[in-house]
């Protein structure tokens, strides 16, 4: 099995991989059922004083946590048709949120390789998105005879057209992770893996960021990267919510480009402009934790409510220190392990319907407090 990306990515990154894989142990003694197909889940959605426990609410909270993440998962028992398979990954840019996608990726062809099926995959992105480094990426790559490439697609509006033109030459492409471009943008895409649900995500974490500030008061938006499909429907779903409520406004918007130092600048500015910010709301993994850093520096921390996404460490920190509201944390493990899954089906010839959907949904579990420091000793080991 060869992996080329680990040097490239999980070797310099802040997820703990040991941490991770001690729970990949740990997990898989534990593990519950699901479906083939996810969906989303709310750990917790929050309820009047007057319909729900509070003790009842702290336990769903805390049991929502628990199962965000389905590691120890199996193989689905199709038998492939070859005995070695060539893949090709690319996706937006290095970052720890795609290091726990390989994780997944990892584990799959390691059960693959149990069978007797070897696995060889790359998994490469560059330092900073650009649709036009993901473009060329593939390019090369089809050059080099691999029976599927996958894309995590940087920009739709950009990459639809490169994608379609492999299809075209007789190359075999699926998307994954977070961003698809689907059949209704045109796209020729055999396939897609991830979440399905990015808009309905941004939906309920603002639904919760509203609720928290009994619908009223000014919040700003952090994006991301300005046509990645994950962050813009996130950032639609939180214009929509915010536009149903009279009292509420979108007083900024501003795209950090998935960088937790430019949220934390954004942020101060914010912060600065606007002294009775009532709330953030966050469209990636790195905006929560910059957004954090710029509340707690201004002392604004618990009069500044803020939601985002995802599981990096610092942000989870902040969640259960309070800091930060609510997260969104996607199942990253299951679609880098369904992702390799497909692209084996893909390669033997099957089309969406006979032997895999046309997309694969995994799941988004919205975490608060009470289920952080699940969520810390699930995925780093943390235990305070």
């Amino acid at each position: 099995m060869r992996i080329e990306s680990l040097k490239a990515t999980i070797g310099h990154k802040k997820l703990r991989r040991k941490a991770l894989m001690l729970l990949i142990c740990m997990a898989v003694s534990c593990a519950y059922a699901f479906g083939t197909a996810g969906c989303r889940q709310n750990a917790g959605v929050p309820v009047s004083d007057g319909e729900r426990d509070p003790d009842d609410l702290e336990v769903q909270r805390q049991e929502g946590a628990a199962d965000a993440v389905r590691f120890g998962q199996k193989l689905d028992g199709y038998q492939p048709l070859k005995k070695t398979y060539h893949f090709y990954f690319t996706y937006k840019t290095v970052h720890p949120w795609w290091d726990a996608v390989a994780l997944g990726l990892e584990d799959a062809a390691k059960q693959y390789e149990e069978m007797g099926v070897t696995i060889n995959y790359e998994y490469l992105a560059p330092d900073g998105v650009s649709a036009t480094d993901q473009i060329q990426r593939l390019s090369d790559a089809s050059a080099r005879g691999f029976d599927v490439i996958g894309v995590d697609v940087a920009d739709v509006a950009a990459v639809t057209p490169a994608i379609n033109a492999l299809m075209e030459d007789g190359q075999k492409v699926m998307t994954f992770s977070s961003s698809d471009a689907a059949k209704e943008d045109g796209c020729n895409r055999i396939a897609y893996v991830g979440n399905t649900h990015n808009y309905e995500d941004g939906v309920d974490l603002t639904e919760a960021l509203c609720e928290k500030l009994g619908y009223s008061g000014k919040i700003a938006l952090l994006v991301g990267n300005q046509g990645a499909p994950c962050h813009e429907d996130r950032a639609l779903g939180v214009r929509d919510v915010i536009a149903k409520y009279p009292e509420m406004e979108i007083v900024e918007t501003e795209y950090d480009e998935d960088s937790v130092d430019q949220a934390y600048q954004f942020t101060k500015g914010f912060l600065a402009r606007h002294k009775d910010l009532a709330g953030i709301a966050c469209c990636n993994m790195s905006n929560p934790v910059g957004a954090a850093r710029a509340v707690i520096e201004a002392g604004r921390e618990g009069e500044v409510v803020i939601v985002g996404m995802d599981h990096d460490q610092e942000a989870l920190q902040y969640l259960r220190d309070g800091v930060i509201y609510a997260l969104g944390v996607q199942d990253c493990y299951s679609i880098g392990f369904d992702t390799v899954q497909v692209a084996v089906k893909i390669a033997d010839g099957h089309l969406p319907g006979e032997a895999y959907p046309e997309k694969t949904e995994e799941i988004t579990t919205i975490i608060y407090q009470e289920g952080a420091r699940a969520m810390l000793q699930t995925l780093y080991g943390e235990i305070d």
